[in-house]
């Protein structure tokens, strides 16, 4: 890949803490649409948690990152835990799963 094409990522992140019942998911989704990215945000079962995939480039995977590391000014964000891994292409856009 040439040096100025920017490098595609999925980051798969699941943050823990008060993030359910806060609007985490759809501060995600405005952010990670407002960076272009695609892939979704979801409640895990737990009640504690919320996964995110997301795929861009890894540099708005980054800022998309310290967003989830802040949250929405009700969320408490206890920890990230993250996975990086190959862009596929397979998302449209960037939704919330219920």
């Amino acid at each position: 890949m040439p040096a100025n094409e920017p490098t595609m990522a999925c980051m798969d992140a699941i943050v823990h803490g008060r993030v359910q019942g806060v609007f985490f998911r759809f501060f995600v989704q405005g952010r990670a649409s407002a960076l272009g990215l695609t892939g979704y945000a979801r409640n895990l079962p737990d009640g504690n948690s919320v996964e995110v995939v997301a795929e861009g480039t890894r540099a708005r995977l980054e800022e998309l990152l310290k967003s989830l590391r802040n949250g929405p000014p009700e969320a408490r964000v206890d920890q990230v835990e993250l996975v990086w891994s190959g862009y596929t292409g397979g998302f449209s856009g960037f939704e919330i799963m219920r």
